[in-house]
């Protein structure tokens, strides 16, 4: 169930769902997401659905994955990118081949470990990692060209707001459970900007580290 067939039938269906960028859908193909999930679930890791990864948690949905990412590619700079939850490390994977550089931050310390390890394991080299609060973003390296929330907070952050330069985007689902929307918040000389994407359904953005 990891056959390139397997992978080629996904990227179809990212197609067949609207996603157009060349470079999205190439990383995705070539990105092994099986070994981002249990192996109980590895004949489902092709499959265009999110999938529990322990924790409460799950890796997103590949169409979601590859819609925030298309997103941000095509408005701006990625050089910078800051990504609020790591969980598997999928997502993490698929930016570090598409942008500069990529900081990541997971509440979970377990996770964080596991997604280390496959990040290595892909010789991804522009990637570093924190466990800490999300909502807290990582202030010492910003401001950042990007940053993209992979878990829902009803608002967003003031702190996240604040780390992100002039020109930069946000991407991030936003609302209670049920009543979630994909945000692509945008940082102009004026102030934000916001367009609202798409309906989506995350788990929630929780504050504290563990």
């Amino acid at each position: 169930m990891t056959s390139q067939r397997t992978r080629e039938r996904l990227i179809s269906r990212l197609r067949e769902s609207g996603i157009r960028n060349k470079r999205v859908l190439e990383v995705m193909l070539n990105t092994p997401r099986h070994i981002f999930i249990d192996e109980a679930l590895g004949s489902r890791a092709y499959d265009d659905t999110a999938l529990p990864i322990g924790f409460g948690q799950t890796i997103s949905q590949p169409y979601i994955v590859a819609r925030m990412t298309e997103i941000l590619l095509e408005t701006g700079a990625c050089d910078k990118v800051l990504e609020i939850g790591t969980g598997s490390g999928y997502q993490t994977a698929v930016l570090a081949q598409l942008v500069g550089q990529v900081y990541s931050v997971e509440r979970i310390g377990a996770l964080l470990t596991k997604a280390r390890r496959r990040i290595r394991t892909l010789n991804l080299y522009n990637v570093r990692m924190k466990n800490f609060d999300g909502h807290m973003g990582w202030r010492e390296n910003g401001p950042y060209d990007v940053i993209i929330v992979t878990a829902a907070p009803e608002e967003i952050p003031a702190e996240l707001f604040a780390q992100l330069k002039e020109g930069g985007r946000m991407i991030a689902p936003v609302g209670p459970n049920g009543k979630q929307q994909l945000n692509l918040i945008t940082h102009t000389a004026n102030g934000y900007e916001c367009a609202v994407i798409e309906d989506v359904s995350f788990v929630p953005l929780l504050p504290g580290n563990r």
